[in-house]
This record gives C-alpha cells, sequence and structure tokens, in this order.
C-alpha cells in the first residue's frame, strides 16, 4: 500500500494530461467544421466523449480551449519550420527555395485545418487574437532570416516588408489551397508563381554568390 502512494498523484496527473488532450483533439475538430463562432464547449465537450463539467475542471470557457490549442499549433509549427526554413534553403535557386519553404506550410495548414480556421475567423476576441500573434511571428521571423541570408545587402526596413508582404500572400492565397480537392497542385503551382513574381526582383533568381 504505501508503495503505491507516491505513484498516485503522477497517475492523476497523466490521466488529467492526457483527458486535456483528447479535449484540445476534439476541439480542433469541431473548430475545423464550424469555426470558432460557431463551435460550443458542449459540441466539444461530446466529440471527446466527456461531460461539459469534465470539460470545466480543465478550461475556463470556448477562450481557453482555443487559446490552449493555439499553442499547440504554434509548437508544432516551430517543428515544421525547421525544416521548411532550414539555413540551406537560402542557398537554392528560387523555385526551389519556394518548393522547399511552401510544400511544408501548405502541408501543415491542411493537416491541420482548425489552426486555419482560428486564424482566418475575423470575430475573435482582442485577447484571443493575440493568441494568434506567436504563429504569426514565428513565420516572420523565419522568412526574414532567409531574406536576410538571402540577399544581405537588403536594407533591413526593406527586408522586413519583402517578409511580410510574403506572408500576407502566402495568407491571403491561403483560401483556395484550403479548398483545393484534385486541383491542388495547380493552385499550389499558382500561389508559387505569384510569390515568385514578388520575390524575384527583391532577391533574385538564382542562388546568392
Amino acid at each position: 500500500m504505501t508503495g503505491d502512494t507516491p505513484k498516485s498523484p503522477r497517475k492523476r496527473q497523466a490521466r488529467g494530461r492526457k483527458r486535456m488532450a483528447e479535449l484540445l483533439d476534439a476541439a480542433a475538430e469541431v473548430f475545423a467544421e464550424r469555426g470558432f463562432t460557431g463551435a460550443t464547449t458542449n459540441a466539444i465537450a461530446a466529440r471527446a466523449g466527456a461531460s461539459p463539467g469534465t470539460l470545466y475542471q480543465f478550461f475556463e470557457n470556448k477562450e481557453a480551449i482555443a487559446e490552449s490549442l493555439m499553442a499547440r499549433y504554434v509548437e508544432r509549427l516551430r517543428e515544421a519550420h525547421g525544416a521548411a526554413f532550414a539555413p540551406e534553403v537560402a542557398k537554392l535557386p528560387l523555385d526551389r527555395m519556394l518548393d522547399r519553404v511552401i510544400d511544408p506550410l501548405i502541408a501543415f495548414d491542411r493537416a491541420h485545418p482548425a489552426f486555419y480556421a482560428l486564424l482566418a475567423d475575423p470575430d475573435l476576441s482582442p485577447e484571443l487574437a493575440g493568441a494568434k500573434r506567436p504563429a504569426q511571428r514565428v513565420m516572420f521571423e523565419r522568412i526574414d532570416a532567409i531574406l536576410e541570408a538571402r540577399a544581405p545587402d537588403l536594407p533591413p526596413a526593406k527586408r522586413a516588408l519583402t517578409a511580410q508582404v510574403a506572408v500576407h500572400l502566402f495568407r491571403g492565397l491561403l483560401p483556395l489551397v484550403m479548398d483545393a480537392t484534385d486541383d491542388l497542385p495547380e493552385v499550389t503551382a499558382e500561389l508559387k508563381r505569384a510569390l515568385h513574381a514578388y520575390l524575384a526582383p527583391a532577391i533574385g533568381e538564382g542562388p546568392p554568390e
């Protein structure tokens, strides 16, 4: 009996983490289907096979669920960006550079539709909208670093603006990518073509010398 006592709190903590992960998984499905505005805590609890009371043991409200889910996505996004924005990417010809950067980002967004739903929802509260900023900042920082390595003579202010415009071009065309089915390769190619046309005058077509 004595030997089991120290394990009990750890077991309860493990069960709590598992239940919280299940609730976040359920929330991701509901947000992806209904958007943030259309989702309810009752629907999330039901999708997780839990009671609303159980959900409220872990999350105060729907906003708290979305904030936790966004924090989870930011961590996963950092991992995805590790491959997309590796230092050697800056040394590639522009077409290949865009392939290396864009393909993982599209794969991430299509694999996590709730992430896109939360980023795109215009009706989020100011507090919850703030939870999106780390995800947006991650992308800006990584693209700025690639541009600095590729075009070191580009003034910092111009480089930052170029990174911002490139991100907004990507995000602006992302609804087409998310809605694409059989035509995904064609839509992806058009997205890359638009980014190529914008970036080429600033950073060149070929690898830096």
